[in-house]
């Protein structure tokens, strides 16, 4: 049986790769995570230079290329060291990085999620 696969766009930050992994096979039925991260993930797509989300994008590619992924999620979190603003600036940073995501016009869902400060993940937008 062939494994499904998602991927994730997370921080680099290690409290939140655990619960954003279980969370996501939990809720969207796959068996791995591809998990690509940058300190700040949400900060580095939304105002990030073209050579970053570039970068990020071919990234993005290889999973879907290689593990036939079919959703992708934008993560950001509470305590956020690289990115060290209000939880109202993530959410807006998180929609802004999943609408660049889906600009990229992948063959693939797209979702922003939060982590907070209790280590839960939380729909932002899909």
């Amino acid at each position: 049986m062939k494994k499904r696969f998602g991927t994730v766009l997370n921080c680099i930050d290690g409290r939140t790769q655990i619960p954003v992994i279980k969370w996501f096979k939990e809720n969207f039925d796959v068996d791995y995570v591809d998990s690509i991260t940058e300190p700040g993930m949400d900060k580095v797509l939304s105002q990030g230079q073209w050579v970053e989300t570039e970068r990020l994008k071919e990234k993005v590619i290889i999973s879907i290329t290689a593990h036939n992924s079919n959703i992708v999620a934008v993560v950001g979190h509470y305590d956020c060291a690289a990115n060290p603003v209000s939880d109202c600036k993530h959410f807006q940073e998180i929609v802004a990085s999943a609408d660049i995501v889906k600009s990229w016009g992948l063959p693939v869902r797209v979702v922003g999620l939060w982590v907070d400060e209790f280590w839960r993940v939380h729909v932002v937008n899909k």
